[in-house]
Formats: structure tokens, sequence, C-alpha cells
């Protein structure tokens, strides 16, 4: 199962979509803290939909917290700083993909401690970043689709016409 990590997230909204994100693509969501809000925040229960009760989620107290609670994870940090493209990775079926907070992303010393795994996602050079939502959905889909879609359904059927 993939892992999306936020680190510090600050907009609730955001993290509400990335929960639901999370639950249709099967993966687990790990928040770390200080969140810039309460998991029972109406705009987080909003933007999660129904979802939020359906999804596997851990939360943490700091960074050190997440890696004590996870030894040898595979983790991918995703950075606008990054000088590989998230699509030149092998992203393992139980990797962890972690994206930073809103307004700062992942701390400089956390990236260069981890400056293999750093990926970026490609845009005009003017842009300082995507959405985190958008980011986490990108990055993720890549991840499930080198991995085969493993347990996702990949075909719809239409509701009342026959394709």
């Amino acid at each position: 199962m993939i892992n999306i990590v936020l680190l510090e997230p600050e907009i609730p909204a955001n993290t509400g979509n990335i929960g639901r994100t999370c639950v249709a693509a099967g993966a687990r969501l790990h928040l770390i803290g200080p969140l810039g809000f309460s998991l029972s925040e109406k705009a987080l229960r909003r933007a999660g939909m129904d979802y939020w009760k359906d999804l596997d989620v851990t939360t943490y107290i700091d960074y050190q917290d997440f890696l004590e609670q996870n030894p040898g994870a595979k983790i991918y940090m995703a950075t606008t700083k990054a000088k590989r493209v998230y699509t030149d990775v092998n992203y393992e079926p139980d990797c962890y993909i972690m994206f930073g907070k809103e307004s700062a992303g992942i701390p400089e010393e956390i990236l260069v401690e981890n400056r293999e795994n750093c990926v970026r996602i490609p845009m005009m050079e003017e842009i300082r970043s995507l959405n985190l939502g958008n980011s986490a959905a990108i990055v993720l889909y890549e991840a499930l689709r080198q991995n085969g879609f493993a347990g996702l359904e990949t075909e719809g059927e239409l509701h009342e016409l026959k394709w």
C-alpha cells in the first residue's frame, strides 16, 4: 500500500481533499504535526466528504516521531527544489511519498539528508508551486500506475447505456 505523508499541513481543505484521494486510491495517509488545524474542523470533513471515516490515517507529533514509528521506510520527498522528475524513479508498493506544508514545503535540512529521494513535478519557471492536493494526486497516481494499479478498479460501467 502506497503511503502519502503530509509534513505540517496548514490548510484543512487540502488535507481533506488528499484524504479523499487516498481512500479512492487505497493509500494510507500520515499526518506529521504540528498541524495547522484540528482534525475535527468542518473544512477538513467537507473536503473529505463522507470518505473520511474510511481513511487509514495516522498522526505523529513531529518528524522524529514519524521516523521512529516507521523505521526503514523508503521515503520519496516531493519538492520544487529537486533535480529529478517524479516519473524518473521506481516507486515500491509500500513506499512513502512526503509533501511539505503549503507555505514552505519540506525543510531544506530534511531534503539535504534525503537528496537521492527528492522528486519534482515539472512546471513553468515562474510558477512557485502547484496546489498540495493536486501534487499529491499526481505523484500518487504515478506510483500506482507503476505498480499496475494493484487492487483498484480499472474499468467502469455506464448507468443506463452499454459501452
